[in-house]
């Protein structure tokens, strides 16, 4: 059975990735990634882990290459928030940590509250709020 799910991403500048996720309240595990190329952190319940590793690190893990510049996305990381007003604390928090916005917080289709964000190395990332008693069936 899956205890945990780790999900692998290359940065170019460990420090400052650190200190960009460390600013958007994700909790440093020094268990893993104590590395001075790599850093590991614990979303949610501790059940996932968002490991970083520097690009000549991550590509010898990985065993392959890092893609060239991201114009297109492959994958969206999203995590909750608990209310439309933490969505909107966290993506200033984004602005101050050095992201960049591509979705202003803002509601979509009257239950889901959220914004869209990258972070310092291209990858995408979305907050959600979701009023679950306003969640259409079906």
């Amino acid at each position: 059975m899956i205890k945990s799910l780790w999900i692998n991403l290359p940065v170019k500048d460990i420090n400052k990735s650190k200190a960009f996720f460390t600013q958007l309240g994700f909790t440093l595990n020094l268990q893993y990634g104590a590395r001075q190329d790599s850093a590991c952190f614990l979303v949610g319940e501790g059940n996932l882990a968002i490991m970083l590793f520097e690009e000549a690190l991550y590509e010898g893990f990985a065993g392959t290459s890092i893609a060239h510049k991201r114009h297109g996305g492959e994958v969206l990381f999203s995590f909750d928030a608990e209310s439309p007003e933490e969505v909107d604390d966290l993506a200033q928090k984004v602005i101050a940590a050095g992201g960049t916005l591509y979705g202003e917080p803002g509601y979509k289709d009257g239950w889901m509250y959220g914004c869209g964000f990258v972070d310092l190395d291209g990858q995408r990332w979305s907050i959600l709020y979701m009023d679950m008693s306003k969640m259409p069936l079906g």
